[in-house]
């Protein structure tokens, strides 16, 4: 027998895992879920993208990204996982809350989820070994939202009331919410809670805030309060209130001061995930990766405007300082 014709046998008896090593797919279809708006989520998408081209992805060539957005209407995931299912996705990319509509939706298809707390909202047994089919990153964001309050009330040392802006109709946002009211018995400061739901409550909370006026002010970050994120930054620049946000960009807009990791970093990690998995990596292997880096940005612009003195030491820790 030839050399040809027995290696044409032993690869046909081959197990499968090896034949398919030896054909991989020409082109992968990555499904990528939001409850953003496309406006809102372009900057992110933008990071997710770059971070496959990095690995050698590049969009119509040899991947195809399909993007659904659920506009914050959650009630819409389930139908939207459900086309993402039926065009036969290689893997799901879930931003925030719905990685957990993903999960119901499918048993089968990976996950990669960037979310606050996947073991929390049952996405993974652990960090180390999540055990199923979503894997991912989070933010920890939860965990950070002692920090964030703390830092504040160190660039406002006489504040004694600080009002917390959050979506209440979201579980993970009220965890945060509820990690910052802890904190605030531990530093004796009082908390103003000023849940919102939908947009048209926002003029609600300021007008909670004009009626009376806190000393500084945490925004919990998530689609609805980014969505409105500009009014928020307005609204406590003309009345002249400090306050800390979660991620970088919104201290860009006009916001005062940020801490948290780099959501491009997250997003480039996430990507580096679904490469893993188009290699053969099975999601219930994969830690739950972490942010390397937390970062803390401060707008002196902001705080010049506000009439607000950072004080030196809290300088000298920033990340970044825009002036």
């Amino acid at each position: 027998m030839n050399y040809r014709r027995k290696l044409i046998i032993a690869l046909g008896a081959a197990p499968w895992p090896l034949a398919r090593a030896q054909q991989p797919k020409l082109v992968y279809r990555v499904g990528y879920l939001t409850e953003r708006a496309p406006e809102i989520e372009k900057r992110w998408l933008a990071a997710f993208v770059e971070g496959m081209a990095e690995l050698g992805y590049i969009e119509g060539r040899n991947v195809v990204i399909e993007q659904r957005h659920a506009n914050l209407r959650v009630d819409k995931l389930p139908e939207l996982v459900a086309e993402l299912v039926r065009m036969k996705v290689d893997v799901l990319v879930a931003t925030g809350g719905t990685a957990v509509a993903a999960k119901k939706v499918t048993q089968t298809i990976p996950i990669v989820s960037l979310s606050q707390d996947p073991v929390a909202f049952g996405l993974a047994k652990s960090l180390a070994r999540p055990g199923g089919h979503v894997t991912g990153v989070t933010d920890q964001s939860v965990d950070l939202s002692a920090k964030r309050l703390e830092i504040i009330t160190e660039a406002v040392p006489r504040a004694a009331r600080i009002a917390v802006l959050w979506n209440a109709s979201d579980r993970g946002m009220t965890l945060r919410y509820q990690e910052v009211e802890k904190a605030a018995q531990r530093l004796h400061v009082a908390v103003q809670p000023l849940g919102v739901r939908e947009p048209d409550d926002f003029a609600a909370a300021f007008s909670s805030m004009t009626a009376s006026r806190p000393d500084a002010l945490v925004m919990v970050t998530d689609a609805l309060t980014l969505l409105n994120r500009q009014r928020v930054i307005d609204f406590a620049l003309t009345h002249r209130i400090p306050a800390m946000y979660e991620a970088g960009p919104l201290v860009q807009d006009g916001g005062l001061m940020s801490y948290g990791a780099n959501p491009d970093d997250n997003f480039r990690l996430a990507a580096g995930y679904v490469d893993r998995i188009f290699k053969g990596s099975s999601p219930s292997t994969l830690p739950v990766q972490r942010p390397g880096r937390y970062y803390l940005t401060i707008n002196l612009k902001t705080a010049k405007a506000l009439g607000l003195t950072i004080p030196p030491t809290l300088l000298l820790r920033a990340d970044q300082v825009i002036e």
